[in-house]
């Protein structure tokens, strides 16, 4: 019930917080680039500011309708408690006079999470330039209605539709993946130019090791001691392309900084590698995962959490994710959660790949098991949910590197305590 009246309160609410966010925007009136995408928009918005630098802002942990105008108007929130929306209410219409930021562009990246907020953040920030990456069932649950009750054949669509709300109200620029036919049918919805990538006529190539990943696009070399799978490409290319749209000589990666929980390395005890993306998970991105381990050297362990968010459809994905593991060239692959054992180890079992899958309910169990079976050398990666980033922490060769992980907040470490971690 209370998740009900959420959902149904998050609009009026968010409305309150835009109507002050839009006074800011337009006093500070920047050249606005909007990065949306399922997969991929973040590290899309960390290699844009790799090119542009400090001549433009951008929105750092924030991608939502209420996140968004927070972000816009220079608000916080620290404690997530209820007294804290309070606090946020009295100070959003002061926050709005406030002289506005210095940097002439605002690169934002921006979720389309639920049916309408594609037209609620894309009127809003009517973005100079957008990037629109790709399309996934990341948050299936909240577009359960647009099907079974809706205009839509299938979740698909439905989310597809929400992206392509910010490519309408797009003006002068959209930068989108070709190979996608349901971004592509959206198009008809801007006047803006297209500018359209497709893999085979830009990517030549596509290496990965231990030390990082290297992305040959149209003759240049591009090496980041990030281990980033291949769809990452379409990232750099909108990110190259944003740089010279501004004047900007697109460069190397080098000032590249990535938030955690998207494909970091670490070194693990017994001198094992942790690659972390544990940030979060649906199949797609499960699926460039799997792809981006299976090009590595050795023994490449698979830990991986439940599909959550994904309502009715549940099974189905979690079914999905089976079929693409059954194929996939991995030494072991470690299950986390409930979903997990129900509906994709019975499927790998009827594959006969039952010889290579272990499956846990809990963290805890999964890391007392990975703490006794990691011999040297084997290769862990580490996606999805159920307090991955607990595990990966108990097995850092450096102890330091815990401040890399994702939720680092003290209401996570809470909550990991709860499962044993």
């Amino acid at each position: 019930m209370l998740q009900q009246i959420k959902t149904a309160l998050h609009f009026t609410v968010a409305r309150y917080f835009r109507f002050f966010a839009r006074i800011r925007l337009r006093r500070w009136d920047p050249h606005v680039v909007l990065i949306t995408g399922s997969n991929g928009k973040t590290v899309c918005l960390h290699l844009t500011e790799a090119q542009l630098g400090a001549s433009a802002k951008y929105s750092h942990h924030a991608n939502s309708a209420f996140g968004i105008p927070f972000d816009i108007l220079g608000l916080h929130r620290s404690s997530f408690s209820p007294v804290e929306w309070i606090w946020l209410a009295f100070a959003a219409p002061f926050a709005a006079w406030k002289k506005p930021y210095d940097e002439k562009i605002y690169v934002v990246e921006v979720d389309g999470d639920r049916p309408g907020e594609g037209d609620f953040l894309g009127s809003l920030l009517r973005p100079e330039v957008s990037v629109c990456l790709s399309v996934a069932r990341t948050h299936s649950m909240l577009f359960e209605k647009t099907v079974h009750d809706g205009p839509f054949r299938s979740i698909d669509e439905a989310i597809a539709y929400e992206f392509g709300g910010f490519i309408e109200h797009t003006t002068r620029l959209a930068i989108v993946n070709a190979d996608s036919p349901l971004i592509m049918r959206q198009l008809h919805r801007t006047h803006a130019k297209v500018y359209e990538m497709r893999e085979k006529e830009l990517l030549v190539s596509h290496t990965v090791s231990t030390s990082g990943s290297e992305f040959n696009i149209g003759g240049t070399v591009y090496r980041t001691p990030f281990l980033l799978p291949q769809e990452t490409f379409y990232a750099i290319v909108a990110s190259m392309k944003i740089a010279d749209y501004f004047g900007v000589q697109p460069g190397d990666l080098s000032r590249l900084t990535m938030p955690p929980g998207r494909s970091s390395l670490f070194r693990g005890i017994k001198n094992a590698t942790l690659v972390d993306s544990s940030y979060n998970a649906n199949v797609d991105s499960v699926a460039a995962i799997v792809r981006m381990a299976e090009k590595l050297p050795g023994e490449k362990w698979l830990v991986l959490g439940d599909l959550t968010e994904q309502g009715g459809f549940e099974k189905e994905e979690h079914e999905r994710l089976a079929e693409i593991l059954c194929a996939a060239d991995l030494t072991r692959i470690i299950m986390v959660g409930p979903r997990m054992r129900a509906y994709t180890k019975p499927a790998l079992e009827a594959a006969g790949r039952d010889g290579i899958v272990e499956s846990f309910i809990g963290p805890r169990e999964a890391l007392t098991y990975l703490v006794s079976e990691i011999r040297g050398g084997e290769i862990l990666v580490f996606k999805g949910a159920r307090f991955l980033e607990g595990i990966i922490e108990h097995l850092l060769r450096d102890e330091a590197d815990v401040e890399k992980l994702c939720r680092r907040e003290e209401v996570w470490q809470k909550r990991r305590k709860n499962f044993g971690l």
